[in-house]
């Protein structure tokens, strides 16, 4: 009896140390700003709406077989616009009606996503690189650089943007995509010159910047490697609700016969207005189409800026 009294003794404080022992913690994993960013963008809905109506209108612009087998510029005048849309054929050349020659009004629609999309994204990279370049040696230089730059940003920026496109395309009787685009472009790198110059202004105090020029790192090394990634954020919310206003920028000036020589969205909204009165149609449906693709661009744009901005968090 004593031997056990004595062993109860001796037992009880190893396993109260045993018991108090700390277990190991399993160490959580860090995520970047952009990890942060793609969880938040994943729960947000309105995200996935407008990345999914743009993914359908990416595949329209690069399959437009895949969504009607009628050609777009095939105007046959026994189909005048007097005949109404079939709505119940699906699809089909006749789903949406016919145009005052003769054309489908639903193959006109698909083919003429390309040339938005396509002027869109072709704008906003060149005003994303322009812009970018400008505003990055602004910001980074400092000095004479930064104010002779600056100001021909303000240049620039007091020249209205849609009136001055309508200049340069005016003076081109061949207006391509290409054309269009470098008209876009040449006015509209104003906007992010100045976003990247701010964020560049602010990134080049940051301790890892100055360690760098410490180490003897050379400018190109110290713009490319250390501050332009931690630049990007602002620039790609930016470039992408810009991206929306050059496609609607594009079916402007295509409505006012300054746009594309060719199937677009602006070009049927012109000729539609003709008709307004007789066929609707010709014209809402593409203004539809127009609408929807602009406002999906923004919601994307709306939605990346809230995920990538931490005062929201």
């Amino acid at each position: 009896m004593p031997d056990m009294t004595k062993s109860e003794t001796v037992t009880a404080p190893d396993t109260a140390v045993a018991d108090a022992a700390p277990q190991p913690v399993k160490a959580e994993k860090v995520r970047s700003l952009w990890g942060d960013a793609w969880q938040d963008l994943r729960r947000n809905k309105i995200f996935i709406v407008s990345a999914i109506l743009i993914l359908l209108l990416l595949t329209i612009t690069f399959f437009p077989g895949w969504f009607t087998s009628a050609n777009p510029t095939y105007g046959d005048l026994s189909k005048h616009f007097l005949q109404k849309p079939q709505l119940g054929k699906l699809f089909s050349p006749e789903w949406l009606g016919y145009d005052q020659q003769g054309r489908s009004v639903y193959a006109r629609l698909i083919y003429g996503a390309r040339a938005s999309i396509a002027v869109g994204f072709g704008t906003t990279i060149v005003v994303t690189v322009v812009g970018g370049l400008v505003g990055m040696i602004a910001g980074y230089f400092g000095g004479i650089v930064d104010s002779i730059l600056s100001r021909l940003v303000d240049v620039f920026f007091g020249i209205p943007f849609l009136l001055g496109t309508m200049v340069v395309l005016n003076s081109f009787p061949e207006r391509t995509a290409w054309v269009v685009i470098g008209a876009l472009g040449f006015f509209g790198w104003t906007q992010l010159a100045r976003v990247m110059r701010g964020a560049v202004i602010t990134t080049k105090q940051s301790d890892y910047v100055q360690a760098a020029k410490a180490l003897g790192a050379s400018t190109p090394r110290i713009l490319f490697r250390h501050i332009l990634p931690n630049t990007l954020a602002p620039v790609i919310v930016v470039a992408t609700i810009s991206l929306g206003v050059y496609i609607g920028s594009e079916a402007t000036l295509s409505f006012l016969g300054l746009g594309l020589n060719g199937v677009s969205w602006g070009n049927d909204i012109s000729d539609g207005g003709n008709q307004i009165r007789v066929a609707q149609w010709i014209m809402l449906y593409p203004s539809i189409m127009l609408t929807i693709t602009v406002l999906a661009f923004i919601m994307l744009g709306e939605a990346v800026r809230n995920a990538l901005d931490p005062k929201t968090r």
